[in-house]
């Protein structure tokens, strides 16, 4: 986990053709001379003088060109989009497969074996099947060696494999893929997905307990606001319900604007989840209201329990999500302390990340010295339908030995019957609910940092979880929902008593998103008032060991420091952790790095056409963020903070300035050097705006 874990070799001259040279000028006479603390005190790294460079004169015209032609490029692409909707379903899913049927997608099968007799379902494949077409338009092969070329086994992707060359004969096609079902795991069996997408699938345990505590029925709110442990939340100062809300309880009325909207079962389920992200599970069509809840039954059963009975009658069976195990007794409710505890004490852990955080990059920072790592953000609601682009969040690499996934959803009956079914189809260390996502899809359907205005929600959903399952429960949360209206100390001594074995404190309210710096006084606060069974993790601003260090240092009772954008910007924080030192990475180091990512992609996606193209995306968007560092050895000042922006400045080398252009353009030709050529008509613009504020909810 030191510099000796990666190896060093530096980069050749061809990779970098074309790569602007690094030209410091021999002095900054023009520039205006400003203090260091002028410059941190107004947020600008103070880089050392003979690195600075002045801006590109060209870079206001440059922004109005860009701006022009990207209202052109919009106008075109809103054009485009009305043209798209005109289409009916049945001609655009036409037009999907005479895609597939083009020279580009060449059948697995016959690519694997390279004959054309090979694919079992003849004239009736989805693929082509014409081999010199898709080899006359395949694009050159790339540098290196095929990821997938190792003890003799041959690359599962065969032609289509851009390392097509260097594939050695003699051994089956079936030892690789053992191969990669032995190094990740969690995936999502076929029989499994039929169930969810038949509607077919039981959850006993989760429906038994969300029963048994009451969560089940029109009324249960009305049950839960005369409950004595709810009495003391409302009484301790935090604004639990709103006088809205006790109005529409004392009614006995339903809060519609929580409710999501219901569907027929014989929409497609692509369309539906688009249109509705965080929707609870399909109910039976025959059944259904409009005006029902996700957590609404009759008669104290749930309407797909109905369902399910009245089929299991007929001549396809029906599953459950635990087929050996009877119902469990419901008096027999696991005490929080009789679960299976992880010590997150001292150790390392890498935030759950949205988009970057994908396994190849956790594999990375396990390298790096991450001792703990966690799936990107799973929705409850996907889950459950069987998509599977979202099981695909859950996946575990063998290297990451604690890993936990992290699921968000908006009613306990989801958030229930996603932890029994991922309990029973993963393999995981601990499962973690997010309760703090600023993100608004999440927010406008009640779910991510919306809870933490319904501390009643809160206790369901957690209560629901980890009644639900053995394994240990967390939590992450925010400072609370609008700034400067701190909530989570009013609730940290709850969240414990609730069911949670742990807690990630943000130190930011949702209305901050990542702007300004993490409030760790307030972190402190709510870790001195919590339980002694209740762990409490911080996080926010981890940028230097000296921060996890100081943090550690100034509270004791903290468990262990969650590490985030840090780990983004610069992955061997890890390393300069467990070392107490500032690691001065060279140009050459950090770009080892990058390509240890790639042959992981390669691995995660594969080597063929869109494998290399999926992994250059995900390259794109980590080099968004890790265009932010600046070396140790160009600041005057040490370490670099997380909110410093850096003006236009040399590197130590050529390569160390192409790798702090902020320029989509060089990011790009980084990833030219690593995965070759871009496709004719590339674009890519990075997907997140971290420094977003959320002025609109100003006041």
């Amino acid at each position: 986990m030191a510099e000796s874990s990666i190896d060093i070799s530096m980069v050749t001259n061809s990779e970098m053709e074309g790569v602007p040279s690094s030209q410091p000028p021999s002095n900054s006479d023009g520039a205006t001379q400003q203090t260091l603390e002028e410059l941190v005190g107004r947020a600008i790294a103070p880089i050392k003088r003979e690195f600075l460079r002045p801006p590109p004169p060209s870079r206001t015209t440059q922004n109005d060109a860009a701006s022009d032609a990207n209202s052109n490029a919009n106008a075109k692409q809103s054009q485009s989009s009305l043209v798209k909707e005109k289409k009916s379903k049945r001609q655009l899913k036409r037009e999907r497969r005479q895609e597939q049927k083009s020279s580009l997608n060449l059948c697995p099968e016959i690519a694997k074996t390279g004959d054309v007799n090979a694919c079992p379902y003849k004239n009736k494949c989805r693929f082509s099947h014409d081999i010199q077409a898709f080899m006359a338009q395949k694009p050159a092969d790339l540098e290196g060696e095929c990821p997938f070329v190792r003890a003799d086994a041959p690359c599962p992707y065969g032609l289509a494999c851009r390392f097509a060359g260097t594939h050695k004969d003699g051994a089956s096609a079936a030892s690789v893929n053992v191969l990669k079902k032995s190094s990740e795991v969690n995936g999502l069996s076929k029989d499994v997905q039929k169930l969810l997408w038949k509607n077919k699938m039981r959850f006993t345990k989760a429906d038994a307990v969300i029963k048994s505590l009451g969560l089940t029925g029109p009324n249960w709110k009305i049950k839960k606001l005369v409950d004595k442990e709810e009495d003391k939340v409302v009484s301790n100062g935090s604004h639990a319900v709103s006088e809205t809300e006790c109005k529409l309880v004392a009614n006995d009325s339903v809060d519609c604007s929580e409710c999501p909207p219901t569907f027929s079962p014989a929409d497609n389920v692509e369309e539906a989840c688009a249109s509705d992200e965080l929707r609870p599970s399909k109910k039976a069509k025959s059944v259904v209201d409009e005006k029902c809840c996700s957590d609404e039954v009759e008669n104290d059963a749930t309407v797909l329990e109905k369902d399910v009975e009245k089929n299991s009658t007929e001549t396809e069976s029906v599953h459950t999500a635990d087929d050996i195990l009877a119902e469990p007794d419901r008096s027999l409710k696991i005490h929080p302390r009789e679960k299976k505890l992880i010590d997150f004490r001292e150790k390392l852990y890498l935030a759950p990340l949205t988009t970057v955080g994908n396994l190849p990059f956790r594999r990375v920072c396990k390298i790096l010295g991450a001792d703990v790592t966690c799936g990107e953000m799973a929705m409850c609601t996907n889950l459950l339908q069987g998509q599977a682009s979202e099981w695909a969040l859950l996946r575990r690499h063998s290297s990451e030995d604690l890993f936990g996934v992290q699921i968000c959803g908006a009613h306990p009956d989801t958030v229930a019957r996603t932890v029994e079914l991922i309990d029973k189809e993963c393999t995981v260390d601990f499962i973690d609910i997010n309760m703090g996502c600023p993100i608004d899809i999440v927010v406008n359907k009640g779910a991510g940092s919306s809870l933490l205005t319904k501390p009643l929600r809160m206790k369901g959903i957690i209560e629901a979880a980890s009644g639900t399952v053995d394994k240990p429960i967390t939590v992450k949360v925010r400072t609370g929902y609008f700034e400067g209206k701190n909530r989570i100390d009013s609730l940290i001594a709850e969240i414990g008593s609730w069911g949670a074995t742990a807690v990630t404190i943000h130190g930011r309210s949702r209305q901050q998103r990542y702007s300004k710096l993490a409030d760790w006084d307030y972190i402190y606060q709510c870790v001195r008032k919590a339980p002694s069974m209740l762990q409490v993790l911080g996080n926010g601003d981890i940028f230097s060991y000296l921060d996890w260090k100081n943090h550690r240092s100034d509270c004791p009772e903290l468990s262990t420091c969650m590490i985030a954008r840090g780990a983004l910007i610069k992955p061997w924080l890890f390393t300069e952790i467990k070392e107490q030192r500032h690691w001065d990475i060279s140009s050459g180091e950090r770009l080892n790095i990058l390509k240890d990512y790639v042959r992981f992609g390669l691995e995660h996606w594969g080597s063929d056409r869109k494998g290399v193209e999926t992994t250059r995306h995900f390259l794109l968007e980590w080099l968004s963020y890790t265009c932010r560092y600046i070396p140790v050895g160009l600041l005057d000042v040490i370490p670099q903070r997380l909110n410093w922006r850096p003006p236009s400045y040399y590197g130590r080398d050529d390569l160390e300035t192409l790798m702090a252009s902020d320029s989509a353009a060089d990011w790009v030709r980084i990833s030219e050097m690593l995965l070759g050529k871009v496709p004719d008509g590339f674009t890519f613009a990075p997907k997140h705006k971290s420094n977003a504020y959320d002025r609109a909810e100003n006041g």
